[in-house]
C-alpha cells in the first residue's frame, strides 16, 4: 500500500465518527414517542431526548475549554488520535449506559445515557473538524468538511430506518404503547459495539501527525487576538438556529392557507426534501476532494447534485408520498449548481455567495405566497449544506496551536440550534408562520458579512488558507 492510499484509508477511518454524530441525532426522532409512552410524558417532557443530547455538546465544550486555560490544551499534549479514542470510549460508555437505564426502567437515567453519549460527541466534534480541515492542503479543508458532512447526512437518513429495524423488526413501527423500555438493550448493545469498533481502527490506524505551530499571540490563549474566531463562532450559532429552524417552524408554515393549506400528516415529503436538500449540496461541495480535471469537475458539480435531487425524489416515491411538487424544486437546485461552480474552492467566496442567496430567496419567501413561498425558505437547505465547513474552516485559520481551543468554543456555539427556532416560533405565535421568517433574512444576512469580513482580517494578518500557512502559523 503507497502512501497515498495509506492516507485515503486513514482519512475514511476519520469520516466514520461523522457518520455517528448524524445517525445517533437523527435517531432520537424514533425514541421520543417510544419513552412518551412508556412514561407516560408530556409532549415538553419527551423532548428532554433531544435536549439532553444537544446540552452535552456545551457542557462538554465548556469543559474542555476551561480545562485548556488551566493546564494547556489537553489534545496538543495526549495528540488527535488520542483524543478521538477517548470520544468514542465515552460514547460507547455511554451507549452501554442504556442496559441499566432499560433494566431500572428510569427515563432521567436514559437520558443520562444520552447525555453521555453526547459528551463523547463533543470531544470527537472538537477533534475531528479541525483534524478532517488539516488533513492535507488547508486550502481544501472545507471541501474535507463538505464530504465527512454527507457521510454524515447519510447517517441521519439511515438512522432512524435501521433503529425502527432493531426495535420493532420492521421500518413500519407498531404503536410505542406496544413496546417495552427493554427493546433499546439491543439497539444500544449494537452502538457500544460500533463504537469499540472504531475506537479500535483509528487506534490502530497510522494518523499523521497535524502540527500545529505557535500563531499569533502570546502562549496563553486570548481570544480577543482572533477576530475571525469570535465572529466565527457567532456564525455557527447562528448557521445551526437558522439551519433548524426552517425546518421546525415549516409545519405551521404549511398549514397557513396562503402557503399550503394542509395539515401536520401531510408534511413528511417537505421535511424529506428539505433535509434532502442539506445532501444535494454536501455532496456537491465534497467534489472538490477527488482529483478530477477542471472539466470533469463541472460534469460532476451538475451531475452529483442531480443524482442526489433523484435519490430524494425516490426515496419520497417508494414512501408512497405527494411529490408533485418536488419537480418545481429543480429550478432552485440549478441555481445552487450555478453558485457552486462559480464560487470556485474559496471558502469565504463560497459563503458570501451562498449567505447572501440564502437571504434573498428568504425575501422572495417573505414577499410572496403558495409555492414560490414554500420553495424558496425550503431552498436555504441547498444554501446552508455547505455553510458549516466554510464557517468552521475560516474561523479557526491563523489560531496555530489554539485550534483545539477554538474549535472547542464553535463546537459549544451548536446551541444555536436549540434558541433560533423558539424564537422564531415565539414570533409565529405573536405574528404568523409566515412573518416569522425575518428571523432567517437577519441570519443569513450576518453569515453573508462574517464572509465579506473575514476576508479582510485574513489579510490584514497575512493568514492563507494553505499547508504552508499551517506550517508558518500565519
Amino acid at each position: 500500500m503507497n502512501q497515498t492510499q495509506k492516507i485515503n484509508s486513514t482519512f475514511i477511518v476519520i469520516i466514520t465518527v461523522f457518520f455517528f454524530w448524524g445517525f445517533v441525532a437523527a435517531s432520537n426522532g424514533i425514541l421520543i414517542p417510544l419513552f412518551k409512552a412508556k412514561f407516560h410524558l408530556t409532549q415538553f417532557q419527551s423532548q428532554w431526548v433531544d435536549s439532553a443530547f444537544y446540552m452535552a455538546y456545551a457542557v462538554g465544550s465548556l469543559i474542555y475549554f476551561g480545562l485548556s486555560v488551566k493546564i494547556g490544551d489537553p489534545l496538543n499534549k495526549i495528540g488527535y488520535k488520542k483524543g478521538l479514542v477517548a470520544g468514542l470510549l465515552l460514547s460507547a460508555i455511554g451507549a452501554l449506559l442504556f442496559i441499566p437505564a432499560a433494566n431500572l426502567n428510569s427515563y432521567a437515567f436514559l437520558l443520562l445515557a444520552l447525555f453521555v453519549i453526547g459528551l463523547g460527541f463533543a470531544l470527537q466534534q472538537i477533534v475531528a473538524n479541525p483534524f478532517v480541515a488539516n488533513f492535507g492542503d488547508k486550502a481544501h479543508g472545507a471541501h474535507r468538511l463538505s464530504l465527512a458532512g454527507g457521510i454524515n447526512s447519510f447517517g441521519t437518513t439511515i438512522g432512524p430506518v435501521l433503529l425502527s429495524i432493531a426495535l420493532f423488526g420492521s421500518v413500519t413501527a407498531p404503536k410505542p404503547e406496544a413496546m417495552g423500555i427493554e427493546a433499546v438493550k439491543v439497539p444500544a448493545m449494537i452502538l457500544f459495539g460500533l463504537f469499540i469498533l472504531c475506537a479500535a481502527l483509528i487506534q490502530f490506524s497510522k494518523l499523521p501527525k497535524i502540527e500545529e505551530t505557535e500563531g499569533e499571540g502570546s502562549d496563553k490563549f486570548n481570544i480577543t487576538q482572533y477576530p475571525q474566531l469570535m465572529l466565527g463562532m457567532i456564525g455557527i450559532f447562528l448557521y445551526v438556529g437558522v439551519e433548524v429552524s426552517i425546518q421546525s417552524n415549516m409545519g405551521a408554515l404549511l398549514e397557513m392557507p396562503s402557503i399550503k393549506g394542509i395539515d401536520h400528516t401531510k408534511i413528511a415529503p417537505y421535511i424529506s426534501l428539505y433535509w434532502g436538500s442539506l445532501m444535494i449540496g454536501r455532496w456537491t461541495g465534497a467534489i472538490s476532494v477527488f482529483n478530477l480535471g477542471k472539466t470533469g469537475k463541472i460534469i460532476a458539480q451538475i451531475a452529483v447534485p442531480l443524482v442526489a435531487f433523484a435519490v430524494v425524489f425516490i426515496v419520497n416515491n417508494i414512501n408512497s408520498y405527494d411529490t408533485s411538487d418536488f419537480i418545481s424544486y429543480l429550478p432552485y437546485v440549478f441555481f445552487a449548481i450555478f453558485l457552486f461552480i462559480i464560487s470556485g474552492e474559496d471558502a469565504s467566496k463560497t459563503l458570501l455567495y451562498l449567505a447572501s442567496a440564502a437571504a434573498i430567496m428568504m425575501v422572495v419567501g417573505l414577499l410572496t405566497t403558495g409555492n414560490v413561498a414554500l420553495l424558496s425558505f425550503m431552498s436555504g437547505g441547498l444554501f446552508c449544506s455547505v455553510m458549516w465547513p466554510c464557517i468552521f474552516s475560516l474561523a479557526i485559520g491563523g489560531l496555530g496551536k489554539h485550534t483545539n481551543q477554538g474549535s472547542s468554543l464553535l463546537i459549544m456555539m451548536i446551541l444555536g440550534g436549540a434558541i433560533v427556532p423558539p424564537f422564531q416560533g415565539y414570533l409565529a405565535d405573536h405574528y404568523d408562520a409566515h412573518s416569522s421568517y425575518i428571523v432567517t433574512v437577519f441570519c443569513f444576512a450576518y453569515l453573508a458579512w462574517f464572509a465579506f469580513k473575514v476576508k479582510r482580517i485574513y489579510a490584514a494578518k497575512n493568514i492563507v488558507l494553505t499547508e504552508t500557512a499551517v506550517k508558518s502559523g500565519h
